[in-house]
Formats: C-alpha cells, sequence, structure tokens
C-alpha cells in the first residue's frame, strides 16, 4: 500500500473542499428549502395564515417545486402572496402554470410583478390569465379588500419599483379603513417611498423579495446586490414601521447557484 503524502493529502483535501462547496451551491442551497415561519399575530383567535413564494425564477417545473406544492397544501394557508420575479420569459408561463395547479385551487392567491416580468418583456395580459386559472389575483397598483375570519384585511399590490411604474398612492386610492394593511412590492428599497407616502395609513406589513439574500455571500459579504434593494438584503426590518420580511426566495438569477443564501419559503400567522 502506498504512503500517502502529504502533498498528496492536501490536494486531495482542497478537492473534496471544492466539491463540497460546489455542491452546496449548485445543489443544497438551490434546491434543500429553508421553511421559515413567524407568529406576528396580535391575538390568539382568528389567526389568518399565509405563505409567501418569491423570485421563482421559473425555467422548468423541478421535484423541488412539487415538494414546495404539498407543503402549502398540507399547510393550507388562507392566503397565498407571490411577490414577483415568477418568469423573466413569456414561454416560462406554461412551467409556473404546471406548479400552480399543484397547489389547492380553494387556496386565495395574490401576486405582484417583479423586475424580471419586465426585463423579460413577459405577455402580462397572459400572465395575468394564467394566474387567474388558479384562484390568483394579479395586482398592479391597486388593492383588494376581503373578509376573512371575523377580519378585514386589505392587500395592496404595488407595480415593480424597477422595472415597471410602482405607484403606491394609486393603490391606495379609495381604500377602506380595516383592521389589517398588508403591501406586496417586489423590491424593498420601495418600503423607503412608502413611509413618506403613506401619511395615516396603517401598514401591517410589507413583503418583499428581490434580492436573493445576496445569491452569493462570503462569511457575510455581499458582492452584489441588484438595483432596488437599497440597504436591505434578507429577514426582518423592524427598526421602523412598516415592519417588513424580505424573502430569499426560490430561484437564482444571472448565476445559477445560491452561496450563503439558502432558498426560502415563508410562513407566517398574522
Amino acid at each position: 500500500m502506498k504512503k500517502l503524502t502529504r502533498r498528496k493529502f492536501i490536494k486531495r483535501g482542497v478537492l473534496a473542499a471544492v466539491a463540497l462547496v460546489l455542491l452546496d451551491a449548485l445543489w443544497f442551497e438551490k434546491y434543500v428549502i429553508d421553511w421559515n415561519y413567524f407568529d406576528i399575530s396580535k391575538s390568539k383567535k382568528d389567526k389568518v395564515k399565509i405563505v409567501q413564494i418569491s423570485d421563482l425564477h421559473f425555467d422548468q417545473l423541478r421535484s423541488f417545486h412539487k415538494s414546495i406544492s404539498r407543503k402549502i397544501n398540507s399547510i393550507k394557508p388562507d392566503l397565498v402572496f407571490i411577490t414577483g420575479d415568477s418568469v423573466d420569459k413569456t414561454e416560462k408561463i406554461k412551467s409556473l402554470d404546471e406548479f400552480l395547479n399543484l397547489i389547492d385551487n380553494s387556496i386565495k392567491k395574490y401576486a405582484i410583478t417583479g423586475n424580471w416580468e419586465y426585463w423579460g418583456n413577459v405577455n402580462l395580459t397572459e400572465l395575468k390569465r394564467t394566474y387567474a386559472r388558479h384562484n390568483c389575483e394579479l395586482l398592479i397598483n391597486e388593492h383588494r379588500t376581503i373578509s376573512i375570519k371575523n377580519r378585514e384585511l386589505s392587500i395592496i399590490g404595488i407595480d415593480d419599483f424597477v422595472g415597471g411604474n410602482a405607484d403606491f398612492k394609486r393603490a391606495v386610492e379609495n381604500l377602506k379603513e380595516t383592521e389589517t394593511n398588508i403591501v406586496l412590492t417586489h423590491c424593498p428599497q420601495h418600503r423607503d417611498l412608502i413611509i413618506k407616502q403613506k401619511g395615516n395609513l396603517t401598514i401591517d406589513l410589507v413583503l418583499s423579495g428581490h434580492t436573493h439574500g445576496g445569491q452569493i455571500t462570503f462569511l457575510g459579504f455581499v458582492p452584489f446586490k441588484p438595483q432596488g434593494s437599497g440597504n436591505y438584503l434578507k429577514g426582518w426590518y423592524k427598526e421602523s414601521e412598516p415592519k417588513m420580511y424580505i424573502s430569499k426566495g426560490i430561484g437564482t438569477s444571472i448565476l445559477p447557484i445560491r452561496f450563503g443564501a439558502r432558498a426560502e419559503m415563508v410562513e407566517m400567522d398574522l
């Protein structure tokens, strides 16, 4: 048996480390979804359960998409919010349709646009029709007020801040006073403008995506954040109202890898 030299030992160790990093970046952080749960309810009764799906960047239906749909169906949320960048080309709407078909149609869903729906010249009419087939409304600078579990909620959906024409004032026109107001806006930087524009309106929660949690990070260092991220990266921002949660999302953009920014699904009780 040949003796393993120090040089060969180091070389094999480096190769093994590289292989583990590649496995993590190309597979684990992309396809093993991190499900995060938060209870931000004001009381123990009449809680409304929501699930946020962000930044799907759909190319084709994969096994992890199917696992997401199964988990959503088992959770049975009251509402599902899809916070932009679902597709970047019109032809990919077909795969999104296949995914949405796996989710219980009785669950009410609301979606907004992201920058890639615009940068990819996605046919928004077709996208809206596809969403509608699955009990999902695409909100573009508009709101819906619904009654659920003895509560009234308003869902305010904003057009994309970077690629579209985000107009918060238009979205809240004729908004009636309700117990809970939720804003869906893809780019978290838009929150800074909303704070200036909201007036006396109480906003209970802002849900965003877009950043992918940096997508590629090194020990907390984030070499790149997309335009529209502002000073935000991921998770909770509660230092001032309204509080905001930024999902790291599901898909990837530009480079098909994640590192230090595992794909995420979000479940909340309101």
